[in-house]
């Protein structure tokens, strides 16, 4: 079980704004920074989203995808962002960031 948050598409298709019919957090989309985190201590659904949510509420962040059986969290921004703020993120959903994966 995943949790991911995305912002949402305002195109009238199934297909992505780059024009894949694949459309994940995974994608890399062009003028943004793909970062994956190591997070322990998810492991459910509910943890995946506690995560999810709180990182998607730092500026910039247009897509959060947490996985608790992998611990990684791939979020998706328009600009770096510093570490000090997802791992206070993360820590405001009652987990603990490790690192950059």
């Amino acid at each position: 079980m995943t949790a991911e948050t995305r912002t949402p598409q305002t195109a009238g298709s199934c297909c992505s704004a780059t024009g894949s019919c694949h459309d994940t957090a995974a994608e890399v989309q062009a003028g943004t920074v793909t970062a994956v985190y190591q997070v322990t201590g998810m492991t459910c659904g509910h943890c995946e989203g506690a995560v999810a949510g709180e990182i998607s509420e730092l500026s910039g962040v247009a897509s959060v995808k947490a996985v608790a059986s992998s611990g990684q969290v791939t979020v998706i921004s328009a600009a770096p962002l510093s570490e000090d703020a997802v791992r206070a993120a993360v820590d405001e959903a009652g987990y603990e960031l490790v690192g950059q994966a």
